[in-house]
């Protein structure tokens, strides 16, 4: 096969416009099939003569000539590539609406500006452990998020070994901590039934008792329709969520599902029903009334304007930035039915319709000081103490 040198060309790409270096190979067939191979990003390398020079610096011309093309691709084009084919419309692990920008933030704002003009076979696992520790200790990043930076950055490189970009992976011996220090602020049904009483609106009043009832997700709660009120059959159709400005799939397969609708519960939402101006069966349950109910309302301003309002003025405690809104009611329901409730944890499982049990015991429930106190109690009257307050 004779020299050849390639042609340049931009492409869009989920991370930005790429330059890309086309070339062609022979098939086993005999035909001659063409190729590309990522040089980087046009924000890197404005012009084309720059990004000539960024595939020469790489190796790019040789790589084409020869049967070896695996190796000297820079960090930058093997994240771009990553983006483009695990994000794909036929990618193995589709993505969520909401996973999307969060990966991207992740790589376009931590993993390329500090690796992206390295060799990605070149990068060396004890510089990622550093840096690791650095995003943590200088940074002030919280474990658990630099965790999931060392997932994404792990998740490229086996993109890119999957699809012969590079052939080894630097992350494998890389460790980080995943433990997070976060506790939810859980309240109980007493203040459950103190805060919606300062809820006078209905819509913000049906919204709260329905979450804190049913334990749906935000994006979950805001999604429905009336139709998906089984009002016969008691119980409330989870086929969807709110994401973006418009619907999508569900968080986990376990999410589609349903959640049981009590007489109580079905008798509050048959009230909101009869108030709302937008009840037909496709209309929004919890319907925005300032756009006339083409959206559901905006979480965040209900939680900010009144959520939390209602909630600090019934006494919960509630620090500056310290976060508090529709999940919490979530955690609270699990809490109260593992703790006081005595319900069995595989039952509340399915209420809360998390893939994992573990899930549910390890964040969705707190350990409850009357209980082990009553254990610790339990153990000294065996061993045979006795309270002297009683003698």
């Amino acid at each position: 096969m004779a020299y050849q040198e390639g042609s340049i060309r931009k492409v869009k790409r989920l991370a930005g416009d790429t330059w890309m270096l086309r070339f062609r190979t022979d098939a086993p067939d005999g035909t001659r099939k063409e190729r590309t191979l990522p040089i980087g990003l046009v924000s890197l390398f404005p012009k084309q003569r720059d990004a000539r020079r960024e595939a020469q610096r790489l190796g790019l011309l040789t790589k084409i000539n020869t049967e070896a093309e695996i190796g000297r691709i820079r960090f930058d084009s093997l994240a771009s590539f990553y983006l483009e084919v695990d994000f794909s419309a036929d990618a193995v692990r589709p993505k969520s609406a909401n996973t999307i920008p969060i990966v991207k933030h992740y790589v376009m704002d931590y993993l390329v500006p500090r690796w992206g003009n390295d060799i990605a076979e070149d990068i060396k696992p004890f510089d990622i452990q550093k840096w690791l520790l650095s995003l943590h200790k200088d940074n002030g990043l919280a474990w658990t998020t630099v965790s999931k930076i060392r997932g994404i950055m792990h998740r490229t490189y086996k993109v890119g070994i999957l699809h012969e970009r590079v052939s080894k992976n630097p992350l494998l011996p890389v460790e980080t901590r995943s433990k997070s220090n976060y506790r939810a602020i859980v309240i109980t049904p007493a203040q459950t039934l103190a805060i919606l009483e300062k809820l006078i609106n209905p819509l913000h009043y049906a919204l709260t008792l329905t979450c804190a009832a049913t334990a749906l997700r935000a994006s979950e709660i805001l999604a429905l329709r009336w139709d998906d009120v089984l009002w016969i059959e008691g119980r409330i159709r989870i086929s969807k969520r709110w994401a973006k400005g418009a619907d999508g799939e569900t968080k986990t397969e376990a999410s589609d599902g349903y959640v049981p609708m009590h007489p109580l519960l079905s008798q509050h939402l048959h009230d909101w029903h009869r108030l709302s101006p937008h009840a037909k069966g496709k209309d929004f349950v919890f319907p925005s009334l300032t756009a006339e109910g083409k959206v559901p309302l905006n979480a965040c301003s209900f939680v900010k304007d009144h959520l939390r309002v209602a909630a600090k003025a019934s006494g919960v405690q509630i620090a500056d930035g310290q976060r508090f809104g529709l999940h919490n009611l979530r955690h609270s329901l699990s809490n109260w039915l593992v703790n006081k409730g005595k319900v069995e944890p595989k039952t509340v499982q399915g209420l809360l319709r998390h893939s994992k049990i573990q899930t549910t015991l390890d964040l969705y429930t707190q350990e409850d000081s009357d209980e082990t106190r009553a254990a610790q109690g339990a153990f000294l009257n065996a061993v045979g103490l006795q309270d002297r307050a009683i003698q």
